[in-house]
């Protein structure tokens, strides 16, 4: 399947200006409890752009999405091709208004990710890549630059942990390994700071739904990095979009 990353990244671009409209709104507090919350109205307005934005595009191409994940297995089982999307990754970062969340659109081939865009809407950052083109980051309208995982462990190793979903059982993971240092962020953006070579390791133990990790995985890999489930093999549209368990390494 061709297609060409611009367009991709200027959908991703598109659901992020109307995500950041919501997301300064002044009346952002006082509604997040109704059943019109702008947490919800976010995730349906990025949902709503991209869809109809990789719909005009690929009208061949199924999407499966947080906001469309009703989807019956029956249905989708056969798929070799699919867009996964993640409208808005990273809730309870949108709520804090700390910036870390963040679009998240990947294209699945034969249950595996071949290709990934992130977009950081509050940052205007934007990391992308794919198996045979590699993995790059664009900052603010800069020219991209390619990006890679980092094999130099120096004196030790750096692990990424998430804001809002550390556990004990992340604790004790990193206890086996010669942690020197860690960074907490949210959203996906666990996955680019290990492939951009900021960190080298990121585990996660609990659950997380298929569309919060594709695009993740995809530029991971693209950047020369791993994905690993804990248990079983990490594919994709399962029969349950539930994913277990994982690490993802810079090569450790």
């Amino acid at each position: 399947m061709n297609f060409d990353f611009k367009d991709l990244i200027r959908i991703s671009h598109l659901a992020g200006e109307e995500i950041m409209k919501i997301y300064s709104s002044s009346s952002f507090e006082v509604e997040i409890k109704n059943d019109k919350s702008p947490l919800t109205l976010a995730d349906k307005k990025s949902h709503e752009i991209i869809s109809n934005e990789l719909t005009h595009l690929f009208p061949s191409i199924p999407i499966l999405s947080e906001e469309g994940k009703s989807i019956e297995y029956e249905n989708r089982k056969a798929w070799e091709y699919f867009w996964l999307v993640d409208p808005l990754d990273g809730t309870k970062e949108f709520i804090k208004r700390n910036g870390e969340f963040t679009v998240n659109i990947a294209l699945i081939k034969k249950n595996k990710p071949v290709a990934g865009v992130i977009y950081v809407p509050a940052t205007k950052t934007t990391y992308y890549g794919s198996i045979n083109e590699g993995a790059y980051k664009i900052t603010d309208g800069s020219e991209p630059i390619k990006i890679m995982v980092s094999k130099n462990f120096g004196n030790g190793i750096i692990a990424v942990k998430s804001r809002s979903h550390s556990s004990e059982e992340e604790d004790n993971f990193f206890s086996k390994y010669n942690v020197i240092d860690s960074i907490s962020v949210g959203s996906s953006l666990k996955f680019c700071m290990v492939a951009e070579g900021k960190a080298h390791l990121y585990f996660r133990s609990g659950p997380t739904w298929e569309w919060d990790t594709a695009a993740g995985h995809a530029i991971i890999l693209s950047s020369g990095g791993t994905v690993s489930g804990i248990n079983q093999e990490f594919n994709y549209n399962k029969e349950s979009l539930l994913n277990s368990g994982f690490v993802v390494s810079s090569g450790i």
